[in-house]
């Protein structure tokens, strides 16, 4: 009882220690980066350094994994799944938000083959909320994989990483050694007029997509050195340790990515945001109330493009 009342406190003063941070630094790439090493905590960064001075001889496993977390998302991992095998992830680690429908049995033969390491991710175990419980699964996926695999993603079960230039994800990498961290931009799909779910992967189904300019494009998801990131800022970025983030052209970031204009000629992520308006309402339905309200359908149903 004493531990986890301690540890709580410490979360709480590591929280309390980022904001009041973040209200003093101006640049904001700068901010968000303590930030995320503060909510980390001082102590953790101190011994995490430690440990990967120790480890940094190890050869990782993998050379590219995804670290995702879902609720009831069954019906879709098979073809996220095999879409990014095909492209070069080794390895999946997912982490299961209290699913209550087929996702342990969708998932079995891939954990049994090695290609996915399964985590029953409760509320009641980590005892957080929001997203520093979404965080904190991320927390645990580097902190236990990170001499594990070079590179690893950072997607939800709605995004699919899409190389364009390049014929898999990992020879795109090859070129991003150097950096701590790659941002890659959405690319959102909107739902094409479908009112009801049907039949079909969803990369099918969904044909039309924003203008490419649009504003919510410019946001963006992360592939991260594990070695060099200490944990990640809200559900998008980073905190670095070392090194520095680059864009898809390979450019090093100097602004944050809601001023940047997104980029989509090299690689980017498929993000079927709403898909059918009836699945819309069912992922509204698992509870994700911060961005699940109705009006949320309305303003990222998006279709100005037809691939």
């Amino acid at each position: 009882m004493l531990k986890k009342t301690l540890f709580l406190w410490e979360m709480c003063m590591n929280k309390i220690l980022a904001e009041l941070c973040a209200g003093i630094i101006p640049q904001k790439m700068a901010r968000n980066r303590w930030r995320g090493i503060l909510r980390y905590g001082l102590i953790r960064t101190i011994k995490l350094l430690m440990r990967l001075r120790r480890e940094k001889t190890i050869l990782p496993r993998y050379y590219l994994a995804v670290c995702a977390i879902a609720k009831n998302e069954g019906e879709y991992f098979q073809e996220w799944i095999e879409w990014h095998n095909k492209l070069g992830v080794e390895k999946f680690y997912i982490y299961d938000n209290e699913s209550s429908d087929n996702t342990k049995d969708v998932l079995a033969p891939y954990v049994e083959s090695g290609l996915v390491e399964y985590v029953y991710w409760s509320r009641k175990q980590v005892r957080r909320s929001g997203y520093e419980w979404q965080l904190s699964a991320y927390d645990d996926c580097f902190d236990k994989h990170r001499s594990d695999a070079r590179w690893i993603a950072v997607i939800d079960l709605d995004e699919f990483i899409v190389p364009i230039k390049d014929r898999t994800i990992c020879e795109f990498l090859k070129r991003f050694e150097e950096f701590s961290a790659v941002e890659i931009n959405w690319l959102i799909y909107g739902s094409g007029g479908a009112k009801k779910k049907e039949a079909g992967d969803v990369m099918e189904r969904f044909k039309y997509h924003a203008a490419l300019n649009h504003v919510s494009n410019r946001h963006i998801k992360s592939i991260i050195d594990p070695r060099r990131v200490c944990s990640y800022i809200g559900c998008h970025e980073a905190a670095r340790l070392s090194g520095y983030a680059a864009d898809s052209h390979g450019v090093p970031i100097k602004k944050h990515f809601r001023e940047r204009e997104p980029q989509h000629d090299v690689i980017r992520i498929n993000h079927y945001m709403v898909k059918s308006y009836e699945e819309f309402l069912e992922k509204r339905g698992r509870g994700q109330t911060r961005h699940h309200k109705l009006g949320y359908f309305d303003l990222y149903d998006l279709n100005d493009i037809k691939t």
